[in-house]
């Protein structure tokens, strides 16, 4: 029986178009719930694949991140990373470095917190391009995924500021992984065009 309820993800993004939303109440939050605990477990998962640097550790997820964003849409994206950061507040061990540090609020406010907010903006906007078709093209992937990195830059650089000197911030939180995001924001792009290719061939 209908209901009214209104989807969580745009049927233009991936994720929409590969697993539709229906007009039900209980449909629609099952398959948010399962999307969005997918979503927060491969966040999870990419946080420990890492390399190890002083203040803040190189990982995948900036990449999951803006992946996640681009393919579930700006509300269900967002929702997503904001379970990931919910489940670290509340001292489940899903951050880059717990363990060996414990998780919770104290960890969100630690030099890496900047980074960890930035993924919940980023992942709304990635949604919000995504949901008006900056996802088809690589040229406009490309263009969308830069601008996702950057914005995780930015909050993450002004937060970082906020605990030590500008130059300091910029040394250990941007200058390390210039050449990585690069690298993640190709990869990301690529991944992206190759799914709606393979999904339009379908």
């Amino acid at each position: 029986m209908s209901t009214g309820a209104t989807p969580l993800a745009s049927p233009s993004t991936l994720v929409g178009l590969l697993w539709p939303s229906r007009n039900d109440a209980r449909f629609a939050a099952l398959r948010a719930i399962v999307l969005m605990v997918a979503g927060s477990a491969l966040l999870t998962i990419s946080a420990k694949v890492q390399v190890p640097l002083p203040y803040v550790p190189m990982t995948l997820q900036t990449m999951v991140v803006l992946l996640i964003g681009a393919s579930y849409g700006w509300r269900l994206g967002g929702a997503t990373v904001a379970l990931y950061l919910a489940e670290g507040a509340m001292g489940m061990p899903v951050f880059a470095n717990t363990p060996p540090l414990p998780a919770g609020i104290g960890y969100l406010a630690g030099p890496t917190g900047g980074f960890l907010f930035g993924f919940l903006l980023a992942a709304l906007v990635m949604g919000a391009m995504a949901e008006r078709g900056w996802d088809r093209t690589l040229g406009r992937v490309v263009v969308m995924m830069t601008i996702g990195h950057a914005l995780i830059f930015v909050v993450g650089l002004a937060w970082l500021s906020a605990l030590m000197p500008f130059a300091k911030a910029w040394a250990v939180g941007a200058a390390p992984f210039v050449a990585a995001t690069v690298v993640k924001t190709a990869l990301a792009a690529a991944l992206m065009k190759a799914a709606w290719t393979v999904t339009r061939r379908g």
